[in-house]
């Protein structure tokens, strides 16, 4: 019949030129299809499909990596051994989407500690917490008290920059936490500065907003000793908002006066 020689000189113009059953098979399946009754051997075992590639494991589950984090702290005595179970670590699905580790800058024999919330994207390019232009604020705000990052050890809550500087997510505070902690004991300060709302919720658990929480001491505890705490503005809101600067320069005032006892 013309048409079906026309359709079969369509496809061997096409390439195809070999058929190798009657029934269209899913070879992305897992089981293979059974072949029609009464078909050829040759043509059932053509069918079979494609062997499936291996699975990756499932991630672990926000309690299970929380678990995971708390365990993986349990025995480090020092920052570097701090910084090396971080760079294993593999409960928090953040340090796949970012392009480094921010661990710290500064001093880790200073008086006095800043923990912000997250890196940014300059951060996540320099490894460094602190460095964009909320970073530079914060270098000009020290300065104001005599102070700069060799004067002062700074880190975050969360060490991976959250994709697209998004809001991490209560469940990446968790996971996170035991690592900040475990920081703030081997840095042992004798100041403890949470910059921004989340950082001081998650540090010191209070409800109230950064607005009623900001200039107010509090006590850390390090889990060898309590140190003051006081939470103050972040530099990035204060960028959004330079009018609530002349409160952040009370807080700091506020931090230099304990500085000096």
């Amino acid at each position: 019949m013309p048409a079906i020689r026309e359709l079969l000189e369509f496809y061997a113009e096409a390439g195809v030129d070999t058929a190798i059953g009657e029934i269209a098979v899913d070879r992305f399946a897992g089981e293979p299809s059974p072949a029609p009754a009464g078909a050829p051997r040759a043509r059932a075992a053509a069918a079979a499909p494609v062997p499936r590639a291996p699975q990756p494991a499932a991630p672990p589950t926000p309690d299970a990596a929380a678990l995971d984090a708390r365990n993986a702290v349990a025995g480090v005595q020092t920052l570097d051994e701090l910084r090396a179970a971080l760079e294993r670590f593999e409960g928090c699905a953040l340090r796949a989407t970012a392009t480094r580790l921010v661990f710290a800058d500064g001093n880790p024999n200073a008086r006095l500690m800043m923990v912000g919330e997250a890196p940014g994207r300059d951060e996540d390019i320099e490894g460094l917490p602190f460095v964009g232009r909320s970073g530079k604020l914060l270098d000009l705000m020290l300065a104001a008290i005599g102070l700069d990052r060799t004067q002062v050890y700074i880190a975050n809550v969360i060490p991976w920059r959250p994709p697209g500087n998004r809001t991490p997510t209560p469940q990446e505070t968790q996971i996170c936490l035991p690592f900040i902690r475990k920081q703030i004991e081997l840095v042992d300060p004798d100041i403890l500065v949470c910059l921004g709302g989340p950082s001081t919720a998650a540090l010191l658990g209070t409800r109230d907003g950064i607005t009623k929480t900001r200039g107010r001491w509090f006590s850390y505890d390090t889990g060898k000793r309590q140190i003051r705490a006081m939470p103050t503005f972040h530099p990035a809101f204060l960028l959004r908002s330079p009018l609530q600067k002349r409160l952040a320069w009370r807080d700091f005032l506020a931090i230099k006066k304990a500085l000096a006892h």
